[in-house]
């Protein structure tokens, strides 16, 4: 039976819309977590932001190849542009050579010696396993072994 005042004295049901839907929640319980789900989306926003500037921003250094010539079927010649924002500091270029498959078959890291400019143009020859197709640049950075630091 039931009084006024909302309370039962019949037991829970078992099945349901009311066994299957929770009685309502305070307003204080909504608020709290419709706040921790928005610092949770701002804090996950920021996450994304930082990963994407690391991920996408301008690079210190960068090399873009210009142009190869296969001398041989094991040699490539690549002609490639390298661009850093510190012409002051080496940079390691990795130049290499692919095959028709696509896979790499040579490979060379090249030393850019500190100097004025901020562009500078090289060309590397690659020997490679296989007869190469194309020569790119792999990749550029800062960071020079210690096998090709310039003897000083």
């Amino acid at each position: 039976m039931s009084s006024s005042d909302g309370v039962s004295d019949q037991p829970k049901p078992q099945s349901g819309p009311r066994a299957t839907y929770p009685a309502e929640q305070s307003h204080a319980s909504r608020r709290r977590w419709f706040l921790v789900c928005s610092v949770a989306v701002v804090l996950a926003g920021l996450a994304l932001a930082v990963i994407g500037y690391r991920q996408f921003a301008d690079p210190e250094v960068s090399g873009t190849a210009t142009g190869h010539e296969i001398l041989s079927s094991d040699t490539v010649a690549v002609q490639y542009t390298v661009e850093r924002n510190n012409p002051g500091d080496a940079v390691v270029c990795v130049v290499r050579g692919r095959a028709y498959d696509g896979g790499e078959v040579g490979r060379r890291e090249v030393l850019i010696p500190a100097g004025d400019d901020v562009q500078v143009g090289a060309r590397t020859i690659v020997h490679t396993s296989r007869p190469p197709v194309i020569g790119e640049v792999f990749g550029c950075t800062t960071s020079v072994p210690s096998y090709l630091q310039p003897d000083k």
